[in-house]
């Protein structure tokens, strides 16, 4: 059976016509990409804005670029951005560890000799040369030598080495590092150096064709090609700040830190990581949005660092029950859950269960959108939101903070810690839907503690210890601090409607 005959094609086209419509396909590909880069094929900047412009008949397709041109346009675009992109070698130095004698581990020796009988057998640390511990990929961003990539290919590095296309080898400096978006700024001394073009990524489309660059596995200057699979992916769970751009161009160990192009070879994207359980590619990786790189690189080329925009609230995506539940249009926006005391959003009069639309003029969509425009505010900015309170729009002028070094200081969650009647309670801010601005929400309760053998619950809203009023975590935190091991614990804690006392016992 000859292999046309073992497919199922629509309309029952034959392999001749489905080669013809190919080439038709090919060709009108290749007249869109010709239209869209005047810079390669000498079109007028009037031609391409030309928005009268009518789709090409199916009569003229005979004088369009054939499918050569069109693979030409990707040799050019590959041509023009690989230059740009560089192999990074990590090395480090590494120890031998500590050595002993086997039956010195043996819980039953060390009962009888004791823990410094066996070190004296233990051979000390010996020093191990530098060694090469992985490779990665980076995009040449400036001609004087600013490079950047992943901050997991040289977070651990004790030397970086730079290798570019013209095989010119380089030592690089770390300029800076930012853990949260997985971001580094590493610097060759070096001049005119083929810096790639920033392109915006706000303006990719699913659907769209890039090209990765990158050194899969030490292989330099290796090019895949696909498309945007999907835009601002969130909740992955690889950084914190996440609005990953995710493509189906084969990105492979090595990759990380490379090029993501359009068509026009402008950088939209770093290669950060991939979806795989082989450890190879599966068609599904990740991508850092170029508008994200680019000011990340700022700041790091400024202060070192990354400095972020500090709203200072709780906030969480709205939901179809939450929508009823707040008068809402819609599930777009951000809901507030929490507002931190004596922060911005605190100041500017910002409540608990108000929902953001706008942030400085734009939309809204979700908690990451919010999270991203915050973040990228410089502080002591001031910029307009709008929020829906009660079914009713209104504008507030916020000034921004900047993000405090130590968040967990303020994290909106506690614990009782200690011994005492109230150990291994959490609790975090009541949910907006309860509709109390009073009180925390128990979240979890250990089993078998003395809070859970007198009956308290999650969702349990505590109002008050020993007759002093809890209006949020804080207060809960100060309060059960105080508690002694011995202490018995009044609470005041309402449950659905009713409100009840409960005495625990240490």
């Amino acid at each position: 059976m000859k292999l046309h005959e073992k497919l199922s094609f629509p309309h029952q086209w034959t392999p001749p016509r489905i080669l013809v419509v190919s080439l038709i396909a090919c060709a009108v590909v290749a007249t869109s990409f010709a239209v869209g880069h005047s810079g390669m094929f000498g079109m007028t900047h009037d031609a391409m804005t030309d928005t009268s412009a009518k789709a090409v008949p199916v009569s003229l397709l005979s004088t369009s670029p054939t499918i050569d041109s069109v693979n030409q346009a990707l040799v050019e675009v590959a041509k023009r951005a690989r230059p740009s992109v560089v192999n990074i070698s990590v090395l480090s130095k590494a120890t031998l560890p500590q050595q002993s004698i086997p039956f010195f581990d043996d819980p039953f020796f060390r009962r009888f000799f004791g823990d410094e009988f066996g070190r004296r057998f233990q051979q000390p640390e010996q020093p191990e040369g530098p060694r090469e511990q992985g490779t990665g990929s980076g995009v040449i961003v400036s001609s004087d030598g600013y490079i950047i990539t992943n901050n997991h290919v040289v977070e651990h590095a004790d030397r970086v080495r730079v290798l570019l296309s013209d095989k010119r080898k380089f030592d690089a400096d770390v300029i800076g590092t930012d853990p949260k978006t997985d971001l580094a700024l590493i610097k060759i001394d070096a001049d005119d150096l083929p810096a790639i073009r920033w392109g915006d990524s706000s303006q990719l489309h699913v659907g769209e064709m890039v090209m990765a660059i990158g050194s899969p596995f030490g292989l330099n200057q290796t090019v895949t090609m696909g498309i945007i699979s999907a835009v601002g992916r969130a909740n992955v769970g690889i950084v914190d700040y996440e609005d990953f751009i995710q493509t189906d161009a084969a990105i492979n160990p090595g990759n990380s830190g490379g090029a993501l192009v359009n068509l026009k070879g402008e950088l939209v994207g770093i290669n950060t990581a991939i979806f795989s359980q082989s450890g190879g590619n599966m068609g599904i990786g990740f991508a850092i949005p170029s508008n994200m790189a680019k000011s990340i690189q700022r700041s790091l080329l400024k202060h070192g660092k990354v400095i972020r925009g500090w709203l200072g609230v709780s906030i969480q995506d709205l939901t179809p029950d939450l929508k009823e539940q707040f008068d809402a249009k819609d599930t777009s926006g951000a809901l507030v859950s929490d507002v931190v005391k004596d922060g911005p959003a605190k100041r500017a009069g910002i409540k608990r269960g108000d929902i953001i639309t706008r942030y400085d003029g734009k939309p809204v969509e979700n908690t990451v959108r919010l999270r991203e425009f915050v973040a990228e505010t410089v502080p002591d900015s001031t910029v307009e939101i709008e929020i829906l309170r009660d079914g009713r729009t209104r504008k507030l002028r916020v000034t921004i903070g900047e993000m405090p070094k130590n968040m967990a200081s303020l994290s909106q969650t506690g614990e009782a810690e200690g011994n005492n009647a109230l150990a291994g309670v959490r609790v975090e801010p009541v949910p907006p839907e309860k509709g109390s601005e009073e009180g925390v929400s128990v979240k979890s309760v250990q089993p078998g503690s003395p809070a859970d053998l007198a009956g308290i619950q999650p969702g349990d809203i505590i109002l008050e210890i020993n007759r002093h009023s809890v209006e949020n975590v804080d207060d809960f935190r100060r309060l059960t601090q105080k508690l002694e091991p011995d202490d018995r614990v009044l609470v005041l804690l309402q449950r659905g409607r009713s409100t009840i006392f409960l005495s625990i016992a240490p």
